[in-house]
Formats: C-alpha cells, structure tokens, sequence
C-alpha cells in the first residue's frame, strides 16, 4: 500500500490557488461594472445640472455647467445638445483601459425629456 499522505495539503494548495486565480480575473469585471455606475451618475447630474441652467433656475451656460458637473464626477464630457429646456448629455469614463460613454437626457415635466440613458463601450475618445 502507497503511503499518500500530503496529498490533502497539495489539494488544498491547489484549491487556494484557484480561488485567487478565479479572483484576479474578476478585479476588471468588478471594476467595469462600477464604473457603469459612474458614468451613469455623471451622466445624469450633467444632464440635470444643464437642464437647471436651460430653464433659467441656475445662471452660466448650460454646456459648460454640464462639463464642471461630469468633472467633478470622474468623467469627461462627451456631447451636449441643448433643445429649448430638454438638454441632452453624453460623457465618458475611462475603465480597464477602454472608454464607456453614457448619454442622458434632462428637462422640465412633461417636455420630450425621459429618454432612458444608453451605454456603448469603446476605445476612449473614440
């Protein structure tokens, strides 16, 4: 009869590793899906902040308001379309090395506003 003892402590070493392994390759999914959710916050506090200065309620240009708001969320302002009171809104953000640009669209009750935000992924700045 073989003697086989240590192959418990060779199986455990190899279970750890696989979950390290398996944890590593998660970091950039982690780190994609979080910044979704920056872009999709920046997004909408950029598009409402520039709706705000459309309708009169805040003073400054609605374009450069919507890029100070996206800034001062960790994005760069991508496109900003201002339609009488309804702004509309793209910004990107810079994630594992690729670029997810998120667009929103801003205004007063019952205007052509509500547009649900669309996400596209791509080379940033492209």
């Amino acid at each position: 009869m073989r003697d086989e003892s240590g192959s418990g402590s060779v199986l455990g070493v190899a279970l750890i590793a696989a979950v390290i392994a398996i944890a590593t390759l998660m970091i950039p999914v982690i780190r994609a899906l979080a910044a979704v959710g920056q872009g999709w916050a920046a997004a909408d506090a950029s598009a409402l902040a520039a709706a705000d200065v459309a309708v009169g309620i805040r003073p400054g240009v609605p374009c450069e308001s919507a890029a100070a708001v996206a800034a001062s969320n960790g994005a760069r302002l991508d496109g900003c379309v201002v339609d009488g009171p309804v702004v509309t809104v793209s910004v990107e953000v810079a994630v594992v090395g690729f670029g997810l640009s998120v667009r929103a669209t801003a205004g007063p009750p019952g205007g052509s506003a509500g547009h649900p935000g669309e996400s596209t992924f791509g080379p940033p700045g492209g």
